[in-house]
């Protein structure tokens, strides 16, 4: 016998991962924070040479998650260096398939490379995918923000919804 499976019903959150580690936790913690998401699953992108880094991105994510009470399943996708077409598709396959299964869909675009934010975009805009948020952790200044969300002045940064801001969403 085949039993039927329940589409979920929560949130995922892909967030793309570049030079900066703490850009991409921080704006994490802020989502959290601010915006009160409690993602089931959560998707760090990165290309090849910050791979490296996604481990430590994705430890960092469960314990910020762990401190607001729920612990989401995270995935790492890696990517070549600079490939426009290759990281739009991976994306856009990523929140494809996170949409059908029933995930309400969150990107986040603080820490990713200006080619892997391109790309994606694109695609996901493309593809006309129904992604709920765009997320960015803006700065005022970037001087010593390499610390913890909680330790840099709230005056200094804002977690911004490119979706809301947009008009695309109340």
């Amino acid at each position: 016998m085949i039993h039927s499976v329940t589409p979920a019903s929560g949130d995922a959150y892909i967030t793309l991962l570049g030079r900066s580690t703490w850009a991409l936790v921080n704006a994490y913690h802020a989502v959290l924070r601010e915006k009160g998401l409690r993602p089931e699953r959560v998707s760090i992108v990165t290309e090849e040479p910050y791979a490296q880094e996604a481990s430590t991105a994705a430890e960092a994510v469960r314990i910020v998650s762990e401190g607001y009470g729920f612990v989401p399943a995270i995935g790492v996708e890696i990517l070549p260096e600079a490939d426009f077409i290759r990281a739009g598709q991976t994306i856009r396959s990523l929140a494809q398939d996170l949409i059908q299964q029933g995930f309400s869909v969150a990107i986040d675009i603080t820490s990713g490379r200006k080619v892997t934010v391109a790309g994606a975009l694109i695609a996901v805009s493309l593809a006309g995918l129904d992604i709920r948020h765009i997320y960015y952790l803006a700065m005022k200044n970037t001087d010593d923000v390499a610390k913890p969300y909680m330790m840099i002045p709230h005056q200094i940064q804002r977690i911004r919804d490119i979706m809301e801001d947009a008009g695309a969403r109340p």
